[in-house]
């Protein structure tokens, strides 16, 4: 008689025989199940199950799903370029989000035909149903296998994970390799070193595409070698990845910096060096416009505005702790008098100079102190991205100063406060992230303060009715932080608002206030910033828009279009009483025909035309067209104006 094992399947108690492995005992199909997660960790399908083990299906349609079936194509991606490339040297090739890449050591870039042929390689590879298996291995037979593999070798080196996923299986210490067998014959077509999991055959991948080809340092350190980096995108099946595609032509139409150009809003110009971009007259309209938006809505919440400059002594930054662990995201310093400075990074300490600068009393917290300050990073040149990821920068910034009571209630009328105003943005639907600490030492100060700080954000986030989901590791060195996570209209997510709390610095800078005993106590410190920074924050509302934004950003919000030379006096007298009412306006006085001004002002996405011929004129009216190409005839000026400057105030979409 054989032993039989004990399990838990589906929460429910199983006795099977040993030897059973995890994709007998959920009997999958290799389609839908395509691994299994064995307490709490995911295995292959082909891992043989132990006495009391937990055993759960992962779907090729769940996260860790599709981070398999990723992972698992980059090796078949590897595969065919090796055999295509026998010269190729093999770097690392992870799942990362919406796909996968893979690095290669190679004498030439890779070419678009060389990625057509290496796709197709990969659909016969998928089609052949080859076999992953795992097999673990020693150092040094890792190191003789792999002897011909210079990355792979350094990698051995550096067991325990430090290699993104190509690393030791965790907590065993062993290594492994994955064969890739053919499923007649057995033989062995292709290996690699890593830890898995992997789907069981190649054709457990149903869906793939290679979208792109580019450099990329090894080990992502600009003092490494420069590699090859295919990327792809791989889903569960065609639809999904269908869906995908469709979803990058619309991202690609909806591209800031290609509107950016064509509505003349900023550029970036190379004699400025990366990640520096100028606006334009259009563009500083909107930057305006948001910064008087913010300057109302903080003022009227209470807040001071503040004024710090670009550069300080580097000490600064000692202080306040960002020098240890953010000085690669400095730039670097430079000597004046003797002394090292530097170009400030955030404004955080130079507010705390301020609090400091005379004694404080509780009755005057919270003090909600605020500023438009331009910082400066330096994002390495690989991640710079328009207005999304830049080096210079404007953000609006705000530390509140509060006593511990008060702490909780200022969180959560800071979270109501931020949701108002990307509402009024346009920003409608949110989920929200905690980044909390780990075991890492890059974090400092007492657990207990980390504690209380985090159990504070935490009450806050949950009583906001909004999904949470957490980011263990992601918070700031001095604390946790929430962040507000919106969709925009194609359904991608941005990080945008973030809240921070904060009970490190005060120590540091030796923060008090005198309470109402007489005491010297230590203020809270909440980070917040709303936009983030008014660079991205504006490509993130032109791709939600599509460069078509609400009335009240839009730089230009009316343009008078005249049937005939003879109108234009009429459309001017027009201009001049919405002027009045504040409204940016426009007559196209061009040599053009009408319907070309229509298709002008149509691509420069202005929201309202006003168009007057002699009927109009007599009636005292105008045509009134909306910029979706719907038209009114014979609309009283006085209504056209009320129409236009009711969207306006209201911040109304059309």
């Amino acid at each position: 008689m054989s032993a039989e094992l004990r399990i838990t399947l589906a929460g429910a108690e199983r006795v099977v025989a040993a030897g059973t492995t995890a994709g007998e005992a959920l009997e999958a199909d290799g389609r839908t199940v395509i691994a299994a997660r064995i307490n709490g960790e995911p295995r292959d399908l082909a891992h043989p199950l132990a006495q009391d083990d937990v055993v759960e299906p992962i779907e090729s349609s769940s996260a860790d799903g599709r981070a398999i079936v990723r992972h698992s194509t980059a090796h078949v991606m590897a595969q065919a370029v090796q055999e295509l490339f026998p010269e190729a040297k093999l770097g690392i090739g992870p799942p990362v989000d919406n796909g996968f890449y893979y690095d290669f050591d190679v004498e030439q870039a890779f070419h678009p035909d060389d990625l057509k042929r290496v796709e197709k390689r990969m659909r016969e590879i998928v089609k052949q149903g080859q076999l992953f298996s795992r097999r673990a291995v020693s150092d040094d037979e890792a190191r003789e296998e792999l002897a011909a593999e210079p990355y792979k070798l350094e990698l051995i080196g550096l067991k325990g994970g430090a290699a993104e996923e190509e690393s030791v299986e965790v907590g065993a210490g062993q290594l492994t390799i994955y064969d890739n067998l053919d499923p007649k014959t057995g033989e062995l077509c292709w290996k690699d070193l890593c830890r898995g999991p992997h789907v069981p055959s190649t054709r457990s991948i149903p869906a793939f595409k290679l979208m792109r080809s580019g450099g990329a340092y090894w080990r992502g350190s600009e003092k490494n070698p420069q590699l090859q980096r295919i990327y792809g995108t791989a889903w569960e099946s065609r639809d999904k990845q269908d869906e995908y595609l469709k979803l990058l032509e619309e991202a690609e139409k909806r591209d800031h910096r290609r509107l950016g150009a064509e509505l003349d809003l900023f550029s970036f110009p190379p004699e400025l060096g990366s990640g520096l971009p100028v606006f334009h007259p259009k563009g500083g309209i909107i930057r305006k416009e948001m910064e008087d938006y913010m300057r109302r809505r903080q003022g009227e919440a209470g807040y001071e505005f503040v004024n710090t400059p670009h550069i300080t002594k580097s000490q600064l930054f000692e202080t306040s702790g960002h020098l240890p662990w953010y000085a690669e995201d400095m730039f670097p310093p430079f000597e004046l008098e003797g002394v090292e400075y530097r170009v400030k990074p955030m404004n955080c300490p130079m507010h705390n100079l301020i609090f400091r600068a005379r004694g404080r009393s509780y009755r005057e917290l919270p003090l909600r102190l605020c500023e438009f300050g331009s910082v400066y990073r330096y994002e390495k040149s690989g991640v710079v991205h328009g207005l999304t990821r830049v080096r210079g920068m404007t953000q609006d910034d705000s530390h509140i100063y509060c006593t511990r009571e008060q702490m909780v209630g200022e969180i959560k009328s800071l979270l109501t406060f931020v949701l108002s105003v990307l509402r009024d943005f346009g920003l409608e639907e949110f989920y929200l992230e905690l980044s909390t600490r780990d075991d890492s030492d890059k974090f400092i100060g007492d657990p207990a303060d980390w504690d209380e700080a985090t159990a504070a954000l935490r009450q806050t986030a949950e009583e906001s009715g909004l999904e949470l989901v957490d980011d263990p590791g992601g918070a700031a060195f001095y604390g946790p932080k929430i962040s507000v996570q919106a969709k925009d209209a194609i359904g991608r997510t941005w990080q945008l608002s973030t809240i921070q709390l904060d009970l490190n610095q005060p120590k540091r800078f030796e923060l008090e206030y005198q309470a109402a005993d007489g005491s010297r106590q230590t203020p809270v410190m909440i980070h917040r910033a709303l936009f983030g920074s008014i660079e991205r924050f504006l490509g993130v509302l032109t791709e939600h828009y599509a460069g078509a934004f609400p009335p009240w950003l839009a730089p230009v919000q009316v343009v008078g279009i005249p049937i005939a030379d003879a109108h234009v006096p009429y459309l001017q007298d027009v201009a001049k009483r919405l002027r009045e009412r504040g409204i940016r306006v426009e007559v196209d006085t061009a040599d053009d025909r009408m319907q070309k001004k229509i298709r002008n002002a149509q691509k420069a996405k202005v929201p309202f035309m006003l168009l007057a011929g002699d009927d109009d004129i007599a009636n005292g009216a105008v045509s009134f067209r909306y910029r979706n190409g719907e038209q009114k005839n014979g609309v009283p000026v006085e209504e056209a104006v009320a129409e236009i400057v009711n969207a306006v105030e209201h911040r109304i979409q059309v």
